[in-house]
């Protein structure tokens, strides 16, 4: 079975929304070398519509670099929207229809692992439907103050297991989880 894992940066205070704003600065080699390691281990990628949107207003315009532009115009992309009908951008598909058995179908395919990048809503509702199997997290050294959090109010108690942490040079946490307590995939 393929892993699914669910990458997202996150401020001090819990904040996942628009790390185009304060993300930035903390980019670093170290920080580089983990997000190249992540895809490296997948073969598809897995979007929220806004996310799509996003990387695809600028991904499809950037020159072949053989690193980055490369594998994520090249890897199949699945977005996962209630609103859009279609989509334009080379190898990627809209999942319309049942979210949790499409995802299921995806884990049980063959191929490797499969990235869940940004999409804070997505994510969220991955966790929900036990289908993420390793959380990472890449905790900077910012409180911004105001966004949309990954964990919303009004969900229950969720366990976590931490697989590893890294500090960067930065002060980034690079954390990684995998679901406990009889929850997730990996339990």
């Amino acid at each position: 079975m393929r892993k699914l894992s669910a990458s997202l940066f996150m401020s001090l205070d819990g904040v996942v929304d628009s790390p185009q704003d304060w993300h930035f600065p903390y980019m670093d080699d170290q920080m580089m070398a983990a997000i190249a390691g992540t895809m490296a281990s997948t073969n598809t990628i897995l979007l929220g519509r806004v996310t799509f949107q996003e990387w695809a207003a600028y991904w499809p315009h950037q020159a072949a670099d053989g690193g980055m532009a490369d594998h994520i115009n090249t890897t199949p992309k699945y977005v996962a929207s209630t609103t859009l009908e279609k989509v334009d951008w080379d190898n990627s598909t809209v999942i319309d229809a049942d979210l949790a058995a499409t995802v299921a179908d995806l884990k049980n395919g063959s191929g490797s692992d499969i990235s869940v990048t940004g999409s804070g809503t997505l994510v969220r509702s991955l966790l929900e439907l036990d289908l993420v199997d390793e959380l990472r997290l890449m905790i900077h050294l910012v409180v911004v103050g105001r966004g949309k959090r990954l964990f919303a109010d009004g969900n229950g108690p969720r366990g976590l297991a931490l697989v590893s942490s890294e500090t960067f040079r930065s002060g980034v946490l690079n954390l990684i989880y995998a679901p406990a307590d009889g929850h997730g995939a990996a339990a």
